[in-house]
């Protein structure tokens, strides 16, 4: 399992080919969800690519079921304060932990600003709904931190029950059949563009660089 502070997700040069932002409020293919509502509708915005290509794994889906957009677009100070917060979190819940695991154990549920897909725009939290906007058992909440969950959030987790892990499995085909990739700590968490897709998939350089 490769997390986001691997030096090697660090490492992958960074380049951005400018693809614009697209706001999802002005795409009604697409469900989106309220709940990471920020004042300046940040949450609301993927490049173009990435709509593109979620559209494309929608249409992939069997009858019946549609993607739920919760978060996509988050800025640095956003990504920050998360970061802090868990990282003080697991800091005082485990007095014991070297700073070097209190660390590692923060970026498998947020990611270091300085490598953060979602500040790239390439990133989107979502999970799987009926037609009629109803949220699927996935085992966990999206958001439910590994501490919490008792490592439920692995996307390839195997303590949940079967309908999750097959809503999982389903989500999961049709995403990265559009070229999307998954953070493995989080089954909500997919991107595209940025350095842990490039790392990922053997792409040279990003396509998404922070903004």
């Amino acid at each position: 399992m490769i997390l986001l502070c691997d030096p090697r997700v660090a490492a992958v040069p960074g380049v951005d080919d400018g693809d614009p932002l697209v706001d999802l409020r002005d795409v009604p293919e697409l469900r989106l969800d309220g709940r990471a509502a920020d004042p300046a509708g940040a949450y609301a915005r993927l490049r173009h690519q990435v709509v593109d290509r979620l559209l494309a794994a929608q249409r992939t889906l069997p009858d019946g079921l549609r993607l739920l957009v919760i978060e996509g677009y988050r800025p640095y100070e956003a990504q920050l304060n998360i970061f802090t917060a868990y990282r003080d979190e697991l800091r005082r819940n485990h007095p014991d932990w070297s700073p070097q695991r209190v660390y590692e154990e923060t970026t498998k549920f947020v990611s270091p600003v300085e490598v953060a897909p979602h500040s790239t725009g390439g990133a989107v939290d979502l999970t799987l709904c009926t037609a009629d906007g109803i949220e699927v058992d996935m085992g966990t909440a999206v958001d439910a931190t590994p501490e919490a969950s008792g490592n439920a959030c692995f996307t390839a987790a195997t303590s949940i029950g079967a309908p999750a892990r097959r809503y999982r499995r389903i989500m999961g085909a049709a995403l990265a059949c559009a070229g999307l990739v998954n953070y493995p700590t989080e089954w909500w968490h997919w991107s595209y563009g940025d350095r842990y897709w490039a790392l990922m998939t053997g792409a040279p350089h990003t396509r998404y660089g922070p903004l």
